[in-house]
């Protein structure tokens, strides 16, 4: 069985080596889906029973681990140096550092490592994250999937 919990968050970026307008610093309202695999709970009397994963406790380690850490944050490359130089130099200014450009492609991949662990057989019902699509916008959006990811 599959099942998928989407959440939204604001964050901004720019893309360095970008030769058009993503090379600005802008933002979007990015939106994340996440695809989990399990078997159904067959437990009685259990709150989780008839479900792979109770979606609030989906939301909620999608927001522990990942959301509310890039929610209204400046997602920079830790290479684009004069832009990680001049964030710093804001007082408590929300900065997350990458190791990676983030395009929508990158952010994906690091998303789906960043939660692949969180999810993983909670329920001892075999659960695992197998997709993670992030929309940069409503018509453009990147999948990282376990398959294509191994």
């Amino acid at each position: 069985m599959l099942i998928t919990r989407r959440l939204e968050f604001d964050a901004g970026h720019r893309i360095p080596d970008h030769k058009s307008q993503c090379r600005h610093l802008h933002g979007h309202r990015y939106a994340i889906e996440i695809t989990l695999s399990g078997s159904v709970i067959d437990k009685a009397g259990d709150a989780a029973n008839g479900m792979v994963m109770d979606f609030s406790q989906v939301k909620d380690l999608a927001k522990a681990h990942l959301v509310d850490l890039w929610d209204h944050a400046f997602l920079a490359f830790a290479g684009d140096t004069k832009i990680v130089e001049f964030l710093q130099s804001i007082p408590g200014h929300k900065t997350v550092i990458l190791d990676r450009v983030p395009t929508a492609e990158n952010l994906a991949r690091l998303a789906f490592e960043i939660l692949d662990g969180a999810y993983r057989d909670t329920y001892g019902n075999h659960l695992r994250l197998e997709q993670v699509r992030l929309y940069e916008t409503p018509n453009c959006w990147s999948d990282a999937i376990r398959s294509r990811l191994d």
